[in-house]
């Protein structure tokens, strides 16, 4: 491990209350903008999978990704979007097969498979610029 790269540690119960607070925002919010709040239950349970799972792949990334790659800034950023990427990509998949398991309705079935690559990347972006203006370590210094 490099020397500085210490393995990122957080109680489970922040995770929980964090990811799934976060979820349930953002279920109200398209909810409301969707004028079916009727749909905020599925909703927050869709976006459990980036809110709740995308803290599972920054762990992987820290501790165990990031140590075995080259100190490279370039490589390491590199690496870190990929990884955000097909998180993305592996969330849409499992968000579509959510909603077709529960109820049958067939979300953005007609997106491509890359877009929800995407949408990641730039959610954990914009979190991480988040985080960069805070002073806490991000993506953006390097250090997080």
């Amino acid at each position: 491990m490099i020397p500085g790269w210490k393995p990122h540690r957080e109680p489970l119960n922040s995770v929980v209350l964090r990811t799934f607070t976060i979820a349930i925002v953002v279920g109200a919010v398209v909810a409301l903008i969707a004028g079916r709040l009727s749909r905020w239950p599925l909703l927050a349970l869709l976006a459990l999978w980036p809110s709740f799972g995308g803290h599972w792949i920054e762990l992987l990334f820290l501790n165990w990704l990031r140590p075995r790659l080259p100190a490279a800034r370039g490589v390491q950023a590199l690496a870190r979007v990929s990884l955000w990427f097909a998180a993305g990509v592996g969330f849409a998949v499992a968000m579509r097969a959510t909603a077709l398991v529960l109820v049958s309705l067939p979300m953005a079935t007609r997106l491509p498979w890359w877009v929800g690559g995407l949408g990641f990347v730039g959610i954990e972006l914009i979190v991480h610029l988040v985080l960069m203006a805070r002073a806490r370590p991000s993506f953006f210094n390097g250090l997080g």
